[in-house]
């Protein structure tokens, strides 16, 4: 994909994201790796508003956060450029605040594997980064702490973050935790879930390398 196309790609994935109650407005961000940059959504312009010419372009390796562009980059590029610095094999970040997940998030709950797609997020349990101001680099450090070797977290009092080895597995991955963290809410209502032991994720984990969307590796 050239430049162009990951540009458009980050816009319809942030305008999908405002359709399907994921984020409203400007909450949230999508970002995408395009070689030795990232290619992030604007700061304060909603997903309405925005076309593909307003996406800021950084260079991964700058802590600076020079951009390029006529837009700031949203507030929250620090986390997007630490994830793709620790996440070499990652090619898109989905931040949303999406209803439940920041539900838990604001309950400083982790989610346990209380089903089987848990073994998506390399992980059994989801784990909840401390909370920092929004923006800062003492959240992008949080982020990845929390994060570990899984592909996902949830942001204490703000929402959640996903990585995926492109932008379709990405943001597959947060609908997904969205509705896993659904489940697990409403359960909470009713009683105590059963979690499913390691043993049970892992032996789920061996068929789930090729489950889900898959897509070629953006540039």
């Amino acid at each position: 994909m050239n430049e162009a196309d990951i540009r458009k790609q980050v816009v319809d994935s942030y305008q999908e994201l405002d359709r399907d109650g994921m984020n409203k407005g400007s909450s949230g961000n999508v970002s995408a790796r395009s070689g030795e940059h990232m290619l992030i959504t604007p700061s304060g312009i909603s997903a309405k508003q925005m076309n593909p010419d307003q996406v800021a372009k950084l260079k991964i390796d700058d802590d600076a956060g020079a951009f390029e562009g006529d837009c700031k980059p949203s507030t929250e590029w620090r986390f997007h450029q630490d994830i793709f610095r620790s996440r070499p094999q990652s090619h898109a970040v989905v931040h949303t605040h999406a209803p439940f997940c920041t539900i838990l998030s604001i309950l400083r709950k982790p989610i346990p594997a209380v089903h089987y797609m848990m073994a998506c997020f390399d992980t059994t349990e989801v784990r909840v980064a401390d909370y920092e101001t929004y923006g800062t680099t003492e959240l992008s450090e949080a982020v990845i702490r929390a994060m570990g070797s899984a592909n996902s977290c949830l942001m204490a009092n703000h929402g959640m973050v996903v990585a995926g080895d492109s932008m379709m597995r990405a943001m597959w991955l947060a609908g997904q935790l969205e509705l896993i963290a659904s489940q697990y809410y409403h359960t909470l209502l009713v009683g105590q879930p059963h979690v499913l032991s390691d043993a049970q994720i892992a032996e789920t984990v061996k068929s789930f390398a090729s489950y889900g969307p898959q897509e070629a590796h953006e540039p």
